[in-house]
Parts: C-alpha cells; sequence; structure tokens
C-alpha cells in the first residue's frame, strides 16, 4: 500500500488513520461496484460474462472468480475501515467510495471493453453505445467522489 499511501500525501492527506479511512472507502467503492456490475449485467440481465467467448462452463467460472474477488477486495476494505477506526467527515469516504467505483468502472471499461474486447456490456447490434453510456458512467461516479473531495477541502 506503499503507492497509496504517497498518492495521497501527495494531496497533504498525511493523517493514518484518515488514510487507511480513505483506502478502505476506495476500496469499498471497488468491491461494490464490482459486486453490482457481476449482479446486474452476468446475473440478472445475462448480458455478458468477464470470458464471453468460452463455453458456457468457462463463462460460469470466469464470473465465479470475478465474484471472488470482489468478496476479497470487499473484505480487505472492511478490515482496513474497521482498523481505521474512520476519522473526518462522511465525505472523506464517500468521496474516496466514488473515486473507487468509477476509476473501477471506467478501467475495466476501458480495458476489457475497447482495448482487449475481452467482453461488451451488451454484445450485438448497439455494443458500443452500451460501452460508451458504461463509461460515461464512470466517469460521472468519478466526477461526484471529486465534487465530495472538494468539498472537504472547503471545511
Amino acid at each position: 500500500m506503499g503507492g497509496a499511501y504517497r498518492f495521497l500525501a501527495y494531496f497533504g492527506l498525511g493523517d493514518t488513520r484518515l488514510k487507511k479511512t480513505m483506502i478502505g472507502a476506495f476500496l469499498f467503492g471497488v468491491g461494490i461496484i464490482g459486486m453490482l456490475d457481476g449482479i446486474i449485467f452476468h446475473q440478472i440481465l445475462q448480458w455478458h460474462s468477464v470470458d464471453m467467448y468460452g463455453d458456457r462452463h468457462h463463462q460460469i467460472m470466469s464470473d465465479g472468480f470475478f465474484h471472488l474477488f470482489v468478496t476479497v477486495i470487499i473484505f480487505l476494505s472492511g478490515i482496513l475501515l474497521w482498523k481505521s477506526n474512520p476519522v473526518g467527515t462522511a465525505y472523506y469516504f464517500w468521496s474516496s467510495f466514488f473515486l473507487g467505483a468509477g476509476i473501477f468502472n471506467l478501467v475495466e471499461g476501458i480495458v476489457n471493453h475497447h482495448l482487449l474486447q475481452i467482453h461488451h456490456v451488451k454484445p450485438g447490434h448497439s455494443q458500443f453505445l452500451y460501452d460508451i453510456s458504461y463509461d460515461l458512467f464512470a466517469l460521472l461516479l468519478i466526477g461526484i467522489g471529486w465534487l465530495l473531495y472538494r468539498r472537504t477541502k472547503s471545511k
């Protein structure tokens, strides 16, 4: 976590408890948005799997590994938040949460949907429109996180 602490120090966040709170909330955002992605797009809508081009067995297995990954992230975020004895305003927590969720979605969208084309949000006729909408939603989450973070700096 050394890199994350240096990143937070760049923004003048020197308090270790505050760093743990913000990193924990960031990871919580990553885990929750990943969990929601899996539940909504993989299971309920069944638009895609992590591995779209394998047989059904490999699609389900790849989704299982993805769910295991986000579960571990949520668990680690809980440990960090518990150990940090959360400090600061709720804006620190929520700004980090939304930044984590948005950055995860944006990176996942750019890498998996556009660069590697491992899968698309909804394959088919309008897949580019669905992929771009997903990216725009990620940017909205990042924007919310940034605005909340700016609010912490003005207090």
